[in-house]
């Protein structure tokens, strides 16, 4: 393998613990101890940029949002993909036949039409809480990058139903977010390695859920948490320990990697 030069980490499950809502401390160390070493940062994620998480003042170099609709340096937008407003017109359409409210993420904001169990657990997995915005519609002609909905895996083909275009990114049960069909976190890494002029066999990821598929098989080597679910864990190229127990440090120290 080459040398490592950049170095992407899923949030939720990966770089942060759920239990806690922190990074642990020695995720922390071994992130920075990167970062020290000359070895590029970057954050690849479901979430909206305007909910990212305590970062701790953790160096990152560069953003994959929104599950790669928007990439973005600390100063520059490396790429930007938001859904169509006819795409969001007729998820918004699907969503209500099946009766379950959405919630549209532009870049500096969340908005729901309504609430539902699963919708508002899904933001509580995000440390986040769930209110009904009363210019919904308003905040729906902004560029849109993901729609959030609660759903089963058998509401998928309803959800986008006569919609081309579009997917689902998928990194719980019960829930999904779509996205533009050329988004996904695969894509956007691709787009990130081409602005820092890098190849993909110096990349490495870390991933835990099923939308970090693609992304681990991006990279010139994927790691699956040991947390991460039997499908992830058997696309990656290796299985680090859980995120509880201190497996991005311990995989970086085995690989002499900090």
């Amino acid at each position: 393998m080459d040398p490592v030069k950049i170095v992407f980490f899923d949030i939720d499950g990966t770089l942060v613990d759920p239990a806690t809502g922190r990074i642990p401390e020695k995720t922390y160390t071994a992130v920075d101890r990167l970062h020290k070493k000359g070895v590029l940062i970057c954050l690849a994620t479901g979430r909206p940029s305007a909910s990212l998480p305590d970062l701790q003042g953790l160096h990152v170099d560069g953003f994959c949002a929104f599950n790669g609709a928007l990439c973005y340096t600390e100063n520059e937008i490396i790429h930007s993909d938001p859904l169509s407003p006819n795409h969001v017109e007729k998820i918004l359409e699907n969503a209500a036949a099946i009766g379950r409210p959405v919630s549209v993420a532009v870049q500096d904001r969340l908005a729901a039409n309504g609430i539902d169990p699963d919708l508002a657990d899904y933001y509580r997995l995000a440390d986040l809480e769930l209110t009904v915005a009363e210019d919904f519609a308003l905040v729906c002609r902004e560029p849109v990058y993901q729609i959030m909905l609660g759903c089963r895996e058998a509401d998928h083909d309803a959800i986008v139903r006569g919609v081309t275009g579009v997917k689902l990114a998928v990194s719980w049960d019960r829930a999904v977010d779509v996205i533009p069909a050329s988004g996904g976190k695969g894509n956007a890494i691709a787009k990130i390695l081409r602005y820092f002029d890098l190849d993909a066999s110096q990349a490495l990821a870390f991933g835990d859920s099923y939308n970090d598929m693609d992304m681990l098989q991006a990279v010139g080597t994927g790691v699956a948490m040991g947390n991460a679910p039997a499908q992830l864990k058997a696309v990656a190229d290796h299985v680090c320990g859980h995120v509880s127990e201190d497996g991005i440090y311990r995989y970086c120290i085995e690989h002499g990697l900090i």
